[in-house]
């Protein structure tokens, strides 16, 4: 287990530029890190297709123009591929993982138990025989593989939303095409790093049971959670570039950082003044609505 001192960080995905939205949660990331003492520290989430080298670069260099800094250098996913294959043998080897072959509609189509919550896996293929595994692979279909998991939910705490209960289902592992998934990466590369403290943005409360049960299992550290308001636009949908100027690129480095810290009631001329004015308690609790 990592003994490096505690982190907290941002960890975007390269697949579009960063809007006022994304920025916000960094600059929140950053200022509770800072608060507590942590280092602060990006990962880029580069595992998925549509990730892009350029679009990271400017990633980082929005971030550093408003003002958020970084203890080391950006760690990239897909530079430490063979760190979730390490820690996915380790869990093969205690028959907790299991192939799936099932697609998207074949779960969609599956009968659920009556209880069963919505979004979880109904575990088509837990049960199935070596021999019907051989048939499966037998029709070229690549499995994914799943967590043999041993609850159906599991409970956080969230600096703002209190004691969370969601599902703990058998969750992709590793996906067909060979990629880690993403609730194993995130589990494994905060620990590597030393990370124990995850802010981002409060749609993403729901992964948390699952990752936190994952790590449990693993023996990590417990994290402490925060789960920040979203960015809506004006019809109350979540922000995105069609909403117009919301990008770094479009807004200038000055009027983000404006926007941003005022939306935080803490208005302030740069990050030093505003880590002066911070305090988690008086946070907004609903979404931006940027307009």
């Amino acid at each position: 287990m990592s003994t490096a001192p505690g982190a907290g960080r941002f960890a975007p995905s390269p697949s579009a530029d960063l809007h006022a939205g994304n920025l916000r949660t960094a600059l929140l990331a950053w200022l509770f890190a800072r608060s507590t003492g942590r280092r602060f520290l990006v990962r880029i989430e580069d595992l998925d297709d549509r990730a892009r080298e350029n679009v990271a670069q400017r990633q980082l260099n929005d971030l550093a123009a408003i003002g958020v800094t970084w203890d080391e250098p950006p760690l990239w996913q897909s530079e430490h591929r063979g760190r979730y294959d390490a820690v996915i043998d380790d869990l093969v080897g205690r028959d907790l993982v299991y192939e799936c072959y099932c697609s998207r509609k074949d779960i969609l189509d599956a009968p659920r138990a009556p209880h069963a919550p919505e979004g979880a896996y109904p575990g088509i293929c837990r049960q199935l025989t070596e021999a019907q595994r051989t048939a499966k692979r037998e029709c070229g279909r690549p499995p994914a593989l799943r967590l043999r998991a041993q609850a159906t939910e599991y409970t956080v705490t969230d600096l703002l939303h209190g004691a969370y209960t969601g599902v703990v289902d058998d969750f992709v592992l590793r996906r067909g095409d060979g990629v880690a998934a993403y609730n194993l990466a995130v589990v494994v590369d905060d620990e590597l790093s030393g990370v124990d403290q995850v802010v981002r943005a409060d749609d993403l409360l729901s992964s948390s049971p699952r990752q936190a049960y994952l790590a449990g299992l693993l023996g990590y550290r417990r994290q402490e959670y925060v789960h920040v308001p979203l960015a809506l636009n004006a019809d109350g949908k979540r922000l995105a570039k069609r909403d117009g100027a919301v990008t770094l690129a479009e807004l200038g480095a000055a009027q983000a950082f404006a926007l941003i810290s005022a939306s935080l009631g803490l208005p302030a001329s740069d990050m030093t003044e505003l880590l002066t004015q911070f305090d988690p308690a008086s946070l907004p609790r609903e979404p931006w609505i940027y307009r």
